[in-house]
């Protein structure tokens, strides 16, 4: 590799929505978000691409395998410099492979993983080391990463052995219990927290937050074009503003305004 393991490793590099209506989710994350939706040259099969300002590519999407009987999700895919060694280094820890290697021509290696309390996510073995500086995101880039667990401390514990993440402050909220953000060497990029019993049902899971310019009129434009806001907007510590969401086709995602 002709990067250093420290700036690919543990960084969250793509973002995935896999989907049973490409169209409709198409038109919905265009609207909502404003990207600008084009056709993969480099995939095998039909690949969307999302990029923000027409230019910068954040996120993709494809449709779900038929065999594959889950709801539409989205998935993070996640550095590292060599994909076999950190397979291996997640299995010693306790986690599994759920897909097989996959080779996508000129972009790089990928697997899909899960953590020991069976949290999905991909590990991602760029084909080059040439990646945008890192920092804080911009409007229409994923901005937070929260995992949804059964046992947040062992989880830290986990991502900070795999990938390197350092935990920062662990806070109290109460009845939810504690939330446990972790950083990258640039600042915090996400939360872990134990998942509360009214999601008793729901697996553990990463959650990703995209951020918008104003959340008020975020929360209007969901609606007007299908989708269902679950909860928020509401303010964070520091004044930020989240709302968590569903598109019209059942998939989870969240929202993230920076304070004015």
């Amino acid at each position: 590799m002709t990067y250093a393991a420290s700036s690919i490793l543990g960084r969250p590099l793509w973002y995935e929505l896999m989907t049973t209506d490409t169209k409709g989710a198409e038109a919905f994350y265009t609207a909502v978000l404003g990207w600008k939706a084009a056709t993969s040259p480099h995939s095998p099969q039909p690949y969307t691409v999302f990029s923000r300002d027409g230019s910068v590519e954040v996120a993709g999407m494809m449709a779900r395998p038929a065999h594959l009987q889950v709801p539409p999700f989205w998935s993070m895919y996640i550095g590292v410099p060599k994909l076999e060694d950190a397979a291996a280094h997640i299995t010693r820890l306790g986690g599994r492979s759920i897909s097989p290697v996959i080779e996508v021509p000129t972009r790089g290696r990928l697997q899909m993983m899960a953590d020991p309390q069976d949290a999905s996510f991909y590990i991602f073995e760029p084909a080059s080391g040439e990646q945008r500086p890192e920092g804080p995101a911009e409007v229409g880039e994923a901005s937070w990463h929260e995992l949804i667990t059964t046992d947040a401390p062992a989880a830290m514990t986990f991502y900070g052995e795999v990938f390197g993440w350092t935990p920062g402050e662990a806070m109290d909220m109460g009845p939810l219990g504690k939330y446990h953000l972790f950083n990258r060497p640039h600042g915090m990029i996400g939360g872990m927290m134990n998942r509360p019993p009214q999601l008793a049902n729901v697996p553990p899971n990463w959650q990703i937050y995209f951020r918008v310019a104003d959340i008020t009129s975020a929360v209007e434009r969901i609606t007007a074009n299908g989708g269902t806001v679950l909860n928020g907007p509401m303010e964070v510590p520091g004044g930020d503003m989240v709302l968590n969401a569903r598109d019209p086709q059942g998939a989870h995602f969240n929202l993230h305004a920076r304070a004015k």
